[in-house]
């Protein structure tokens, strides 16, 4: 028992260190699509992310492999989390819309 108690530690940094890592990247997408500067804030949240995430891994790994290997565990599940959460057509991530949805937009049309 104390085992999987030394091993849940490190999935649970893990897994916040994913939601930090991909929330982040959601978040700097989000900055991106009205910036004139995007390449700057793509460059500036890879950074931050990276240096974050590393650190994180760096400090719970403590040169043992196999804290390592539930941490990875864990990142990775946040990321199917956050996937889950934030995937296309939620509701709650949706913002009110002011089109008639009866008629086609000039987005919408395809070429002839």
């Amino acid at each position: 028992m104390n085992e999987m108690l030394a091993l849940f530690w490190p999935w649970l940094i893990g897994g916040l260190l994913g939601v930090v890592f991909y929330g982040g990247l959601w978040w700097t997408v989000k900055q991106c699509v009205s910036s004139p500067r995007a390449g700057l804030w793509f460059s500036g949240s890879l950074l931050l992310r990276m240096g974050i995430a590393l650190a994180g891994f760096y400090w719970v790994g403590g040169g043992q492999w196999q804290r390592l290997l539930p941490c990875l565990l864990g990142f990775i599940m946040a990321r199917l989390l956050v996937a889950f959460l934030l995937r296309p057509g939620q509701a709650w991530l949706a913002k009110p819309s002011e089109k008639k949805p009866g008629k086609p937009t000039q987005e919408s049309r395809h070429a002839p």
